[in-house]
């Protein structure tokens, strides 16, 4: 509602919010001047725009306590932005007082029960003169008593626990047979064991008891109304109360947590999680002293029972309370009217929604001109990048994860002499898989005590092997010893067995190689997600808002509202998945956090949202013993770059045979690998030696880096490099490059107010070597590019392929328009998300299957030939690099036409390694519009991205100004909300799907030098289309053809420089072929979460189906 011209807007100076009057004070308007409230919500505004004829006047009538409220007031000074709405407020000592005929009059009536409010007398008012009521006044009688409540809901089908009434009633006898046991109650025959809940049956009294049986130490925990920061206590008492009248209930098994629903209409719903209060009855708060409450996805379901609820008590606005357990959701409460508190978005939707019903009900019998507002986002119809209207029905997207701090590792082979670590290894099962993540801080402190323990033998015993070691277990200890606690969000022990020891390596080490099993110690650690890199994930995730429908017009008062609106309003199946690294769970719950418009601190909503997708390598990579395709191609280019010669052309085809670009240029700028190697080491050295004498300045003793780094914590990461590059041989680890580039990368970004020498230049030749190994690591021909994709993401390309499927074969083709579909039991998912956070190897991978796995003829298709050579162009996938999928339906088309599902391609190298690097030139994303060139949008939003013109680079220098705003401000019409300025955009410039976009992170104090440490947040590559004309028919033989040929490929290890394209296999051919299990669990199902006795995550809701896998490991 931010245009000035929609239907229901405002054109006068201030919203028209009263304290009302009596029924002789309502024949003018000029009259309600005179009340205004102490709130002070206009001055003299009004005298200046002359008022409608005649305003539907809107009256709150409850208690003052409810209507001063921070929720009520938000609401209602957005529900007065209505150019026809006026809003009274009925004086609490009028209500208490006055009799219902001097009541202020009123066309629509919100009023709703609280402790003190005159019930009989509004619903004799109503009586009296008929207004539309939002909250239906009779049935909140029924609210006030559980037993009506749970009756209601029973009646409704809704789910509920196990309960039983105990009326202690002297006109019902046979309701008040209670029999109590030592650990169990007998309610009139229902037997409840313990724990079991007493509630007692007035809604008014919150004094719920849980017993405990005596094999957990009996005794009860007490509830009660939160007083402070309390809401419970556990008391001794075991026996349960003797008077009053009670529901006894089962004990749901709840993990600790409770779901609040918050429904405007049935269509409409908010949940939130708080920490049960049986928990531990301690009231977690946050800075401003308010309850953390997290945010909540709810089931489809979960959502229908949330419209079932609204329906049958007759509450627009509702609250209630749901408990998930045991994989089903139980409604155990129902509280009548009740408020979001905090959710700016809640106040906006609510409003909104309110001031909807308001005028469809009242308009036409008050002659108002008013036409329902069209929503956009109602179908999800937008503009393709091919220019036509179609609905979006799917969008894939996988992410790499966002700015980290370096990574570290250290490898030691541990022979059978060091018997403790194969103790370790056998005790957690290692031998079973030949490998072991160590993870747990009970599992880390297990292995620093072994550590210790070999570090104390060594003064006791000659043993060569435990002498060589020491200095890698003093490492192995310092890093362990670091933080002073375990997680293993930023430390984690890998252990490997090796039947035969360690094959000769060209790494770390070049020990003489011994005899006998052994097992590989690695040790890693850093790698944490910056403050920098959640700013990139989250301003990403509210970028991504604009690709979906409804990110314009009436609703658009900020980037994106149409996402939100499509999510709360059920219409949005999203699920987020993210591999089990620290820094990549931490990215996608950054990226929901915007995407989604959250509030609030990560954990909580990488809780609640993000899944562990590390079953059946999804999106992990333990990799550490290589497939023996990338073992080859690491020795070929480790022999490679070992020559002391300028490249030549002969080099050029062994390392470069798929000519492209960058590479080609990389090549070309290092000339000599060896001699550039020499510059590289000496420019390290250099660095270490200045890090050594900053640490000898006393000036500098407490000088506190980029993420709380310190200069001993940067020289050991130095120096470890220093060491570990140059080998005892006198040549160099190839496989230290990435490492080194990662570093510099870093401290040129976050570090740069040190002021070291030459570390642009380090910089600047690091990144040249880089930029040649990092992408050959992953094969250096076609074939063997391939090879190890396939190796890595096998498991997400065939999840990727069932996520398209489902799509469109598990809906029905011909939807029911929502305003149309009141009836129907199972709401539609109009848009499926699926977002998958992983790292750097899987995102090269995916890449190089779309490239190199035949999807289409660069020859035939010149779109497809422009998009190989952007890609060609691209040197590096940077932090939040994107592979995007999109997924169209033409309802046009015949649904058996294979032009009825529309795919686009789109990608994104991530984030900009210098804001002067000049980018590869794309084509852009998003076609104009009739819509986008009628109105400015937002720089932010991704509406204003393409227009008529042909295509071009957003200015490097532009930034991305997102601004949160109301999407219900007005141009003239305004209150006491807080005024935000209408958002312009530039017509100068055409603007992809994320224009550059420079923030600086509110984790980062501001200084003289912009930052603490210097450090900027990058802008990140706008989203380039690779190709907007796929059929899905296409896209999914090619999936199939790339899961048939990895499968063939794992039998059959193709050797050799030369390129063989892959066959393409009829359709006919499918995956789904396989009927022991539900489609959407395929081959062993490794988006579930367990292997046996499962419940699907990926099954509808509705169609749960709980199955054993027959096989665990095809």
């Amino acid at each position: 509602m931010s245009e000035p011209s929609s239907p229901g807007e405002s054109q006068c100076g201030a919203p028209r919010f009263f304290v009302g009057c009596a029924e002789d004070e309502s024949e003018g308007l000029d009259d309600y001047t005179s009340m205004m409230t102490d709130m002070e919500l206009y001055e003299d505004d009004l005298e200046d725009d002359s008022p409608p004829e005649r305003q539907i006047v809107v009256g709150i009538c409850c208690m003052m306590k409810k209507s001063k409220s921070k929720p009520m007031t938000q609401i209602l000074e957005r529900l007065c932005k209505f150019e026809y709405i006026t809003v009274v407020i009925f004086p609490e000592d009028v209500i208490l007082n006055e009799p219902v005929e001097k009541w202020p009059l009123c066309d629509c009536l919100i009023s709703f029960h609280s402790k003190g409010f005159p019930l009989d007398k509004a619903v004799s008012y109503v009586k009296l003169r008929n207004p539309l009521l939002i909250n239906d006044l009779n049935m909140q009688y029924y609210i006030q008593d559980r037993r009506e409540v749970y009756r209601i809901l029973q009646e409704e089908g809704i789910d509920l626990p196990r309960y039983a009434v105990l009326n202690r009633d002297p006109d019902k006898p046979d309701e008040c047979n209670l029999v109590e046991g030592e650990d169990q109650v007998e309610v009139n025959g229902e037997v409840f064991l313990k724990p079991f809940v007493e509630k007692p049956v007035s809604a008014e009294d919150h004094n719920v008891y849980i017993y405990y049986p005596t094999s957990a130490g009996g005794g009860s925990q007490r509830l009660f109304r939160k007083i402070g920061s309390r809401s419970s206590v556990y008391s001794p008492e075991s026996s349960v109360r003797k008077t009053g009248s009670y529901i006894y209930e089962e004990f749901m098994p709840t993990d600790g947590t409770d779901v609040k629903v918050y429904t405007v209409g049935p269509d409409y719903a908010h949940a939130e999680a708080r920490k049960s209060p049986a928990l531990d009855g301690k009231v977690e708060r946050d800075s401003e002293g308010k309850e953390i409450r997290y945010p909540v996805m709810l089931t489809a379901m979960e959502k229908l029972v949330a419209r079932k609820v609204c329906l049958a008590f007759k509450q627009t606005v509702c609250g209630f309370d749901l408990l998930r357990a045991n994989g089903h959701s139980y409604v155990c409460d129902v509280n009548g009217f009740s408020f979001v508190k905090n959710s700016m978005k809640y106040y906006d939707d609510c409003a909104k929604i309110l001031g909807n019903i308001v005028m469809r009900e009242l308009a036409p019998q008050f002659q108002i001109p008013w036409s329902i507002p069209t929503e956009a986002e109602d179908i999800p119809i937008v503009p393709t990048t091919s220019g036509t209207m179609m609905e979006l029905r799917c969008v894939i997207a996988v992410i790499r994860h966002g700015d980290r701090t370096p990574k570290q590792k250290m490898k030691m082979e541990c022979f059978f002499l060091s018997s403790r670590f194969f103790e370790l290894f056998e005790k957690y099962g290692g031998y079973k898989m030949g490998k072991l993540k160590l993870k747990k801080p009970k599992q880390l402190q297990e292995v620093l005590d072994i550590t210790r323990t070999l570090l104390a033998d060594i003064g006791q015993h000659t043993d060569c092997e435990i002498e060589e070691k020491s200095s890698k277990l003093e490492q192995l200890k310092t890093v362990l010893e670091m933080y002073g606690h375990f997680s293993g969000i930023n430390r984690k022990v890998q252990l490997t067995y090796l039947p035969h020891g360690q094959p000769k390596t060209s790494s770390e080490e070049e020990d003489t190689r011994k005899e006998g099993p052994s097992i590989l110690l690695v040790l890693k650690w850093g790698g944490e997600l910056t403050p920098a890199g959640r700013v990139q994930a989250e301003e990403l995730g509210r970028a991504f808002r604009c690709m979906y429908p409804g990110g314009q017009g009436d609703y658009a008062g900020f980037p994106g509202c149409g996402l939100l609106r499509l999510h709360s309003t059920y219409r949005h199946d999203l699920k987020i998945y993210a591999s089990d690294e620290g820094r990549v769970q931490m990215t996608a719950a950054a990226f929901a956090k915007g995407l989604l418009a959250l509030e609030g601190e990560l954990t909580p909503i990488l809780v609640q949202m993000v899944k562990s997708a590390n079953m059946n390598g999804l999106l992990d990579n333990d990799i550490e013993s290589l497939s023996g395709c990338q073992q080859r191609v690491k020795a070929r280019l480790h022999e490679i770059m070992q020559k002391d010669e300028i490249f030549t052309e002969e080099d050029f085809d062994r390392l470069a045979p798929t000519c492209s670009s960058s590479l080609v240029n990389s090549m070309k700028a290092v000339e000599n690998p060896v001699s550039m190697c020499d510059q590289v080491y000496t420019l390290v050295q250099s660095l270490t030696s200045q890090i050594r004498k900053r640490l000898e300045d006393p000036k500098s003793a407490d000088l506190q880096l980029y993420h709380s780094e310190t200069l001993e914590m940067m020289l050991q990461r130095w120096s470890k490099l220093e060491r570990d590059f140059r080998m005892k041989s006198g040549r160099y680890d190839i496989s230290k490059i990435p490492d080194i580039y990662d570093c510099v990368k870093y401290d040129v970004q976050h570090n740069s107010s040190l002021g070291l020498e030459d570390t642009l230049e380090l910089f600047k030749l690091s990144r040249a070597l880089a930029n040649v190994v990092i992408p050959q690591e992953y094969g250096i021909n076609k074939v063997e590019k391939l090879d190890i994709a396939y190796a890595y993401c096998l498991p997400l390309v065939k999840k990727i392929q069932l996520d398209l499927q489902r799509t469109h074969e598990d809906e029905s083709v011909n939807k029911l328009h929502p305003l149309y579909s009141r009836g129907v039991l199972s709401p539609g998912r109009h848009v499926r998300t699926r977002l998958y956070f992983t790292s750097e190897s899987h995102v090269h991978s995916l890449l190089s299957i779309f490239r190199y796995g035949g999807l289409l003829d660069e020859v035939k298709d010149q779109q497809w030939k422009r998009a190989m050579d952007y890609l060609s162009e691209v040197t590096e996938l940077n932090y939040m690099t994107q592979i995007v999928i999109m997924l169209y339906e033409d309802n046009n088309k015949d649904p058996s036409s294979e032009e009825r599902f529309h795919v686009e391609l789109h990608f994104s190298p991530g984030v900009k390694v210098s804001e002067e690097e000049s980018a590869p030139m794309g084509f852009g994303f998003r076609p104009a519009s009739a819509e986008n060139d009628q109105k400015q949008t937002d720089p932010g939003s991704l509406e204003n991205l393409v227009r008529d013109e042909p295509d071009r680079a957003l200015p490097l220098s532009e930034t991305m100004s997102t601004q949160r705003k109301s999407p219900l401000i007005r141009n003239r019409k305004t209150g006491s909300m807080e005024v935000l300025s209408e958002s312009s955009s530039s017509k100068g410039g055409s603007y992809r799907l994320f224009p550059s976009c420079s923030r600086q992170s509110p984790e980062m104090k501001q200084s003289g030098l912009g930052f603490e440490g210097c450090s900027m947040v990058p802008s990140i590559y706008p989203l380039e289309t690779l190709h907007n004309s796929l059929s899905l028919k296409q896209v999914n033989e090619f999936l199939t053809t790339v899961s048939l040929s990895a499968m063939f490929d794992s039998q059959n290890h193709p050797t050799g420089d030369s390129y063989i394209p892959h066959r393409v296999l009829s359709s006919s051919v499918s995956l789904r072929q396989r009927s022991d299990r539900p489609p959407w669990c395929e081959y062993c199902c490794p988006y579930c979460e367990k292997y046996e006795a499962i419940t699907c995550i990926e099954a509808p809701f509705e169609e749960v189906v709980s199955f054993r896998v027959l096989n665990a490991h095809l």
